[in-house]
């Protein structure tokens, strides 16, 4: 059982020889920790740490200082913070917000500018070399701009991306890209408007075509759709989603759908991966799977004439915890290193109590070290007491 890891680890040397010092640094780490690669004792825990070269952790750059407080006890090196800005939002989509709404944290209890950049600035001295911006609807907070100027100012930050719905983005994108925004995912349910309006609880349709497309022409690094798809609602349009790609270059990504508090899941609402990728084959020829980074949340497909590519998102039927990198930070300061997991610990009451950089730095080590291998089965999920995904963030 000892000598997979170090197999894995030693495959990921000869791909990156640059990254060959910090991935042993990591492996050595891990066999000295709980690592299950070395005290795997029930069959779940052997099934994780005899699993595939391809699910390497990611390692910190070699041209960064490799961070304890992002390792976990399995070996995962986070390097991918998702930051969510707010609580609000200009939608109401029925899959992230209950119909009656959500109680929203007092602004006092918010993070402040400040604080947002205090705690980005020690992931990022730590490994951290992307961060997402999530909400909420993260376009309504006045200072996104501010805030993406100093996030991107970050030394060793290579990618800052944002989660939006793409309502009022149009207008805000050629002043955010200056600021150093680079890559967006744009949430995009439905490509009917009435239908639109329906699962939204909003109009906008056309508002968030527009963004789509303004995204494009402004050249951000990446431009992706984000559609949850959800069985009877808009599984109808897969394929429609899939010809968007021929003339776009756009990544559209399909989520399965994920119970959270409030949006009242039902696994006869799940429409599994393998039946959206029967869809889209029966319709399309020339779908080639891409070659998936081991931290990757997708599996990616280009498809013969077609400008853009599709990806799916399987948290539901074929989990990616093996690979996972990355951690949230939530509007109210908490840090969640589990999407589907309730536990959660405060980072903006120890720097409200006077708590220096190193102390947040043991807070926030001890969060990720209790990270399990992997979530729990999506019935059991269901079943789990969670935060709605507007709280979360996207």
């Amino acid at each position: 059982m000892m000598m997979m890891p170090l197999r894995c680890l030693s495959e990921l040397a000869r791909r990156r020889p640059d990254r060959a010092v910090d991935a042993m640094r990591v492996g050595l780490r891990c066999l000295m920790s709980t690592c299950p690669s070395t005290k795997a004792t029930d069959d779940s825990q052997r099934l994780y740490a005899t699993s595939s070269c391809a699910n390497v952790p990611e390692v910190a750059p070699s041209e960064a200082p490799l961070s304890d407080m992002l390792v976990d006890s399995f070996g995962r090196f986070h390097n991918y913070l998702r930051i969510s800005l707010t609580e609000r939002c200009n939608l109401r989509c029925q899959y992230c917000m209950p119909a009656q709404g959500v109680q929203l944290t007092p602004n006092s209890e918010l993070l402040s500018h400040d604080e947002i950049i205090r705690v980005a600035g020690l992931f990022v001295t730590s490994g951290v070399d992307k961060i997402r911006l999530t909400g909420g609807e993260p376009t309504i907070r006045k200072d996104i701009e501010d805030i993406c100027l100093h996030l991107s100012g970050l030394k060793g930050l290579k990618t800052l991306a944002m989660t939006t719905n793409g309502l009022v983005l149009s207008k805000k994108l050629p002043r955010l890209k200056e600021c150093g925004l680079n890559a967006l995912n744009i949430s995009l349910d439905t490509l009917v408007p009435a239908k639109f309006e329906f699962m939204t609880r909003r109009k906008g349709h056309s508002r968030v075509m527009e963004s789509i497309d303004a995204s494009i022409q402004l050249g951000f690094q990446s431009v992706k759709v984000n559609c949850v798809v959800m069985r009877g609602m808009n599984d109808d349009e897969i394929c429609d989603f899939v010809e968007m790609t021929r003339d776009k270059p756009v990544n559209v990504r399909f989520i399965e759908f994920m119970p959270f508090d409030g949006n009242v899941w039902n696994v006869k609402k799940l429409v599994p991966y393998a039946e959206m990728m029967d869809k889209v084959r029966q319709r399309f020829k020339g779908v080639e799977r891409l070659q998936d980074h081991p931290s990757e949340t997708a599996k990616n497909f280009k498809i013969d004439g077609h400008a853009g590519t599709i990806s799916f998102i399987t948290s539901m039927t074929e989990h990616f915890c093996a690979g996972c990198n990355r951690l949230r930070l939530l509007a109210d300061g908490n840090l969640k290193v589990c999407l589907f997991g309730p536990s959660e610990v405060s980072l903006r009451e120890p720097i409200r109590a006077g708590v220096d950089d190193a102390g947040l730095r043991e807070i926030i080590s001890a969060a990720v070290k209790r990270k399990k291998a992997k979530h729990a089965g999506m019935f059991d999920i269901a079943k789990t007491a969670n935060r709605p995904m507007i709280h979360i963030g996207g």
